[in-house]
């Protein structure tokens, strides 16, 4: 059981996210790193590996209160790692100034059990977390900068719902390129509506259908582009409820599907649709069929689910602020992002 007092940082965050009060991932990511870095500067530890226990704990306390939100998570593994490549450089920079009996008598594990002070450790982790924090923020600006690399002259691109990242990367290939966009409503919440009036308005050729007239449009698509909940480790997807039918029709008439994500939604985990307790959160039915559907209500039960499991060979290009990569080399990405030790906390 944890401390509830000593994690008020964390459980505030997670209240925050249950009701709503943060609504973006990009928002979770920013205040995920504040909540970092306020425990780095004034967080009662004394070496890396109290500190390294205190952000786990706070990662376990996420995974325990919001098993289906990945994006803290990640951004807590990835301070991690930080932390560990810190720690060991600021150890070299010791070492480099030590006598040579201190060298030879020192212990092989001394330098990688993080249990040492460090003076100019603190300091080094607020610096870095600093650059992150800017990295966090420029992140969708880097990705939309590739648009035109994507998107050509009188394409028709398809895409489901409402993306932020995805509407920047439209708005930003309108600059210089002309195509046309069809919007999926994405029932029963129809957030695709309110991407097209957004997409009109920047004078993008727009087109709204049902979720029902996915196949039939398809054969007329060039690309789809999507945004995405979770990049799972096996370059499968967490995305949105409906975008596995999208995926499918694309794969039927090869349409490449493109899929826009920050590198904080990448997890080094994997939980498949075989797993729908662990992998789903099935909202409210009232915005399927409404309470005032009357005697029906009472012979039927309604399912809506929030999520999709998209599997990687539907997927054509994961498109991150680093550039464009097929899901196989996702494994690769994650080795990049966390250390191997946090994968699983």
């Amino acid at each position: 059981m944890h401390d509830k007092e000593n994690l008020s940082d964390v459980s505030k965050l997670v209240s925050d996210i249950k009701h709503k009060n943060i609504l973006s991932s990009l928002d979770i990511a920013l205040r995920s790193e504040d909540l970092l870095k306020e425990l780095i500067s004034q967080g009662q530890w004394k070496s890396a590996r109290e500190l390294m226990n205190l952000v786990k704990i706070r990662i376990q306390y996420i995974k325990e209160n919001l098993p289906h939100e990945a994006t803290a998570a990640n951004v807590m593994r990835h301070v991690l790692k930080v932390i560990r490549e810190e720690y060991e450089c600021e150890s070299k920079r010791k070492v480099e100034g030590q006598s040579l009996h201190q060298l030879v008598t020192a212990h092989p594990a001394d330098v990688l059990d993080y249990s040492e002070s460090l003076i100019n450790l603190k300091t080094s982790l607020i610096d870095h977390l600093t650059e992150y924090k800017v990295e966090l923020e420029s992140s969708g600006e880097n990705i939309a900068a590739q648009a035109s690399e994507h998107i050509h002259m009188d394409e028709i691109i398809l895409t489901v719902g409402k993306s932020d990242t995805v509407e920047k990367f439209l708005k930003s290939a309108a600059k210089v390129r002309a195509f046309k966009v069809v919007v999926v409503e994405a029932a029963p919440l129809y957030y695709g509506h309110k991407m097209a009036v957004s997409l009109a308005k920047s004078n993008i050729q727009t087109t709204v259908i049902s979720d029902a007239a996915v196949f039939a449009m398809m054969s007329r698509v060039n690309k789809v582009i999507i945004g995405t909940h979770t990049v799972l480790a096996n370059g499968g997807l967490r995305a949105a409820s409906g975008i596995h039918a999208v995926a499918l029709a694309a794969k039927h008439y090869s349409v490449p599907v493109m899929v826009l994500s920050h590198m904080y939604k990448f997890t080094p985990l994997y939980v498949g649709s075989h797993n729908q307790e662990a992998f789903n959160i099935c909202a409210s039915p009232a915005n399927v069929i409404p309470y005032s559907a009357g005697k029906i209500l009472n012979s039927i039960q309604v399912f809506n689910p929030v999520f999709d499991y998209v599997p990687p060979e539907l997927v054509t290009l994961l498109i991150s602020h680093q550039g464009g990569n097929a899901p196989s080399y996702v494994y690769r990405l994650l080795s990049e992002l966390y250390h191997q030790d946090d994968y699983d906390i």
